[in-house]
């Protein structure tokens, strides 16, 4: 997400037309989140962000664990050339639950490698998500049966993909045109299924993962 001088004073992304992340806001989604997930924590954002999300979520009492990153072969160039361009997001973790984290993905690497343009990419959110992305997030992070939590939902890809892998979903978005897309979609994907679903392994516990994009913040509700 590019950021102007000029729109991070103004408190908006001229580019993106988004609300800039602030301080306050910051610390009060990292509040929430460890006060309603009782499991994993994370978010997206630039590597600059990475230690203020860190700083947040300890002083909430989450338990930080390290950022990964989002690598994406085709992201958009520097055309200018005056450095390199951006080719990754950073995804600083945090660990919400009670007792020693834990994972389905043993060791593992961190990173993550996906195009941001995917042949299923619905388009109509400038900072979607790719599906294979948050399917291979929720698959090494959460189980099936579990409540996923999007504070920040865009157009829904988290939804989708909860949808997909049997995950209960739970999505907060601002914008009431985002709001109707993620509606949209989120019910298709619940109604079409997933023939590779998975069988619940455990009971269900509120919000098993909370995750979110700092782009933007948010008010109205979809469940499933």
């Amino acid at each position: 997400m590019r950021r102007t001088q000029k729109s991070i004073k103004a408190g908006v992304n001229a580019d993106l037309d988004f609300a800039a992340i602030t301080e306050d806001l910051r610390g009060g989604v990292a509040a929430h989140a460890a006060r309603l997930s009782s499991g994993w924590t994370l978010f997206f954002c630039q590597a600059e962000a990475v230690g203020d999300w860190r700083d947040v979520l300890e002083e909430a009492g989450a338990k930080y664990k390290r950022s990964m990153i989002w690598v994406k072969p085709d992201s958009t160039p520097q055309l200018n050339g005056q450095m390199p361009a951006m080719g990754y997001e950073s995804m600083p973790l945090a660990w919400c639950g009670a007792g020693r984290s834990k994972w389905n993905a043993g060791g593992k690497r961190g990173v993550y490698t996906h195009l941001t343009n995917q042949r299923d990419r619905d388009g109509r959110h400038l900072t979607e998500k790719p599906l294979p992305l948050m399917r291979e997030l929720l698959a090494d992070f959460t189980d099936p049966g579990d409540t996923i939590l999007d504070p920040f939902m865009g157009s829904g890809t988290t939804g989708v993909a909860c949808a997909r892998m049997g995950r209960k979903f739970i999505g907060i978005e601002l914008d009431p045109k985002y709001f109707d897309v993620a509606c949209e979609r989120i019910e298709k994907a619940y109604s079409q299924g997933d023939m590779f679903l998975e069988l619940p392994r455990k009971a269900e516990k509120p919000a098993d993962m909370f995750a979110a994009n700092d782009n933007f913040s948010d008010k109205s509700e979809v469940a499933a």
